[in-house]
């Protein structure tokens, strides 16, 4: 590039007074490049009355036209092209200048180098005032924070107030903001905004940008990987999204939810300061008004507005979102399962299969269900019991075998239970049910008999049934039968039951066979 003389500052010391070689000395500028200009300014016969008003580079190109002026040899793209370009998601200058030198390789003209590319592109944006769009693309991120001014809720019995935090998340490209009151600032109201935010969005996006909260972060070292919270990686795997954190104490990093967060401020904090609010929901109603205000309002220093500007070219590159809605749940590890196949929670219980029984397993408690899990496979689900319910139980019939599965008791059912008994329990049963005006009040009474049979065997039972049959009572019970089979007068007649054998003593080996004989 020719690097051009200080015309302006060489006729300025001429008129006032100096010669060609004080102007020489003093500016460090050549003996013949001051006389050149002296002798271009004379030829055109001007002066320096004529020429202080104007620029240095117009008073150059007066007295030396064309000069520095050169045409690259290099074959130039469109630069507003390439603007428009590195707008879109993954487009990059390393990326556009590869496929000018292919373009420039098919024509077999002469291309620029990326240096001279990217020069050439940052001159462009200089004198076109554009803004560069490198820093934000649509659809790829959402910065997210709490808002440091809150609001508050009244109680309307007793004139309490309660604070109210805002969570606030910004898509960078549009500047589209959510905003969603919230009573505090733990963990599970976090991933409930989060999850109200994509609602809200219609959409995921790549990327979340948070701050180093511990609801969300757990540790950001400066070297090293970031820790997350579980809960709050398993929400943003949920929506295919990565959890990017600012770095620490860098509030750049997140420019555009800081932002925003002054602007929540002052449409929303301070355009409700005169109403109150006594439930969340009317607040967030009232909240929602004011966002979308906020949204039709135009930009200063581009076109269109945050409403505009995100459905005409963001929405439309947003992530889908997925079929359900992620569900805030918590985790308690290593539950054994009871012999009766249930897993207890809270003084509640929830089956399992039978064949986990003895087993740890570990329980995803969500605000609706509750999953039992053993290490990566899912055992069963159940509706979690309401609160201020105890001692319930959950039982899937899938979690137990065909021959195990609960039915309800009925006389058919008792009776026959007890015709594999015998005819004297048949007689006891039926004078049972028979005392009572409706069969099933007398179920109770029949099958505490029946069960006696678990305790002592059915041939007992059997007996003590038609011991008691030749007493004087009419219609034996459990407090009769009871007694029978505790003194034991049934036993003399009890009948062998089928496939009993009394134990005998077995094979024993003689003393010759542990002395060393035939063996």
């Amino acid at each position: 590039m020719v690097r051009k003389i200080k015309a302006k500052t060489i006729l300025s010391l001429r008129a006032q007074g100096l010669s060609g070689r004080a102007i020489s000395v003093s500016q460090g500028i050549s003996r013949n490049s001051v006389a050149e200009v002296f002798e271009a300014a004379d030829r055109l016969g001007v002066d320096w009355d004529q020429l202080h008003e104007r620029p240095d580079a117009e008073v150059y190109a007066l007295l030396f036209p064309g000069r520095g002026e050169h045409q690259s040899v290099f074959v130039q793209p469109d630069w507003d092209q390439v603007h428009r370009q590195l707008a879109k998601i993954g487009v990059t200058l390393k990326l556009l200048h590869q496929e000018y030198l292919d373009t420039c390789a098919a024509s077999g003209q002469p291309a620029m180098s990326y240096d001279r590319f990217c020069k050439t592109y940052q001159r462009h944006v200089l004198v076109a005032g554009a803004a560069s769009r490198v820093g934000h693309k649509a659809g790829v991120s959402v910065e997210v924070d709490w808002s440091g001014p809150t609001m508050e809720l009244s109680d309307p019995r007793t004139g309490k107030t309660s604070k109210v935090y805002l969570f606030v998340a910004c898509l960078p490209f549009s500047r589209y903001a959510f905003v969603e009151p919230c009573l505090d600032m733990k963990q599970a109201s976090w991933l409930r905004a989060h999850v109200a935010m994509f609602e809200f969005f219609g959409g995921s996006v790549p990327r979340i940008v948070p701050d180093n909260l511990k609801t969300g972060v757990i540790s950001h070292p400066k070297e090293g990987e970031v820790v997350l919270n579980d809960a709050y990686r398993q929400l943003a795997g949920h929506y295919s999204a990565a959890v990017l954190p600012g770095r620490v104490r860098r509030p750049k990093d997140k420019a555009s939810v800081e932002n925003t967060v002054g602007h929540i401020a002052t449409w929303v904090i301070a355009g409700l300061r005169e109403r109150s609010f006594t439930t969340v929901e009317d607040l967030r109603t009232a909240i929602g008004e004011r966002m979308e205000a906020y949204h039709q309002e135009p930009f200063q220093k581009r076109a269109g507005s945050r409403a505009g500007v995100f459905t005409a070219e963001e929405q439309p590159l947003l992530r889908p979102l997925p079929a359900v809605a992620y569900e805030i749940s918590r985790w308690a590890y290593g539950r054994r399962v009871a012999r009766n196949s249930y897993v207890a929670w809270q003084r509640n219980h929830y089956s399992v299969p039978i064949t986990h029984i003895g087993a740890k397993v570990d329980l995803r408690i969500t605000e609706t269900m509750v999953e039992i899990y053993r290490d990566d496979q899912r055992l069963s689900s159940h509706r979690l019991v309401g609160p201020g319910e105890v001692n319930q139980y959950r039982t899937n019939d899938a979690d137990l075998p065909e021959d195990r599965r609960w039915s309800q008791w009925d006389g058919p059912r008792v009776r026959g239970w007890v015709e594999r008994i015998g005819p004297g329990a048949v007689t006891v049963i039926e004078r049972i049910l028979e005392s009572v005006a409706i069969e099933e009040q007398g179920l109770d009474a029949a099958l505490a008999v029946l069960r006696l049979s678990r305790r002592y065997s059915a041939g007992r039972v059997e007996a003590a049934c038609q011991l008691a049959l030749r007493g004087q009572v009419r219609s034996p019970r459990y407090a009769h039968l009871r007694p029978i089979l505790e003194t034991g007068p049934d036993k003399a007649q009890a009948p062998q039951e089928a496939g009993a054998a009394v134990e005998s003593g077995g094979y024993v080996r003689g003393a010759q066979y542990y002395a060393g004989g035939n063996r």
